[in-house]
């Protein structure tokens, strides 16, 4: 119980880091085709009526910058003042560093588009080597908090999984002969799927591994026998009968002390820092005037 329990500590730490910078995660991708729109003509075009009221596009964008104009401006000058600062200090984020980060992610949530996390994650990892790059921790210090911690940096095996969930063995072989014809997975579990909590999302139950509470026992038994992007047969579980299919495997890992000790370096100098992991306090720093002001 206390291994699961520093599981659950770290997952919920990490997983702020993270959302902190989800909402930025779309315009870290590479640089996207933009049509500029320039004339009144575009300005005043209506794109919607309701009966003989219309809204143009010009009273649409202006309610867009009300609600959240700031912010995403904010977010914007964020993004591009950690990576000049980066460049700056000469600070990078090495493949494998993100991909460590994502494996540990992904086996305690459930996935997603992985290159808009690993554009969040590198922007999280670069702003804490910013925040903390003068920041010396003692060896002694780290190697005991990953003597202490070292539950933290297992990462076991996991599996991606969706299901369906269906009242009747019959229901089910039926589910199993309308993929064997073609059907979408995701469309079966979202008209047939008697589990309300995932049906909408295709069936998607994200990653599991043994330390999974929510999950029967049988998904971890037949789960390791099938290949990626395959479905099972039909089995019984508590609610009715299932299929599930494997989406991926993620192989289970121990990192050592020197594959971690820069993540323990930031996160013990972040924690003896004052206030949050924030990316204001470096705009003057950068010289960033906006059109809100202070």
């Amino acid at each position: 119980m206390e291994k699961l329990s520093g599981k659950t500590l770290w997952s919920v730490i990490f997983c702020l880091v993270i959302i902190n910078c989800f909402t930025v995660g779309y315009f870290l991708s590479k640089e996207r085709n933009v049509i500029p729109v320039s004339s009144n003509d575009q300005t005043s075009e209506t794109i919607a009526t309701i009966g003989e009221t219309s809204i143009t596009r010009e009273q649409w964008m202006a309610e867009l910058e009300s609600r959240f104009g700031k912010e995403t401006l904010k977010e914007l000058i964020n993004i591009r003042v950690v990576e000049e600062l980066a460049e700056k200090y000469k600070i990078t984020v090495s493949d494998e560093v993100i991909e460590r980060e994502l494996a540990v992610y992904k086996s305690m949530y459930n996935s997603l588009d992985e290159g808009t996390w690993r554009d969040q994650i590198r922007y999280s990892i670069l702003l804490e080597e910013i925040l903390t790059r003068d920041v010396t921790i003692p060896e002694k210090e780290m190697k005991a908090f990953y003597e202490k911690n070292k539950d933290l940096y297992n990462i076991d095996v996991s599996y991606h999984l969706s299901h369906i969930i269906v009242e009747t063995e019959n229901e089910a072989d039926l589910i199993v002969e309308e993929l064997k014809g073609g059907s979408s997975f995701e469309a079966l579990a979202l008209e047939k799927s008697l589990d309300e909590f995932t049906a909408n999302s295709g069936g998607d139950i994200g990653f599991v591994s043994k330390d999974n509470e929510f999950i029967s026992n049988e998904y971890l038994e037949i789960a390791p026998k099938l290949s990626e992007g395959e479905w099972s047969d039909p089995f019984k579980v508590e609610t009715g009968y299932a299929v599930i299919l494997l989406h991926e495997r993620l192989e289970g890992k121990s990192y050592s002390y020197e594959d971690v000790k820069e993540q323990i370096r930031r996160q013990i100098a972040l924690e003896q820092m004052d206030g949050s992991v924030a990316v204001e306090p470096l705009w003057e720093e950068m010289n960033v005037t906006w059109f809100y002001g202070k």
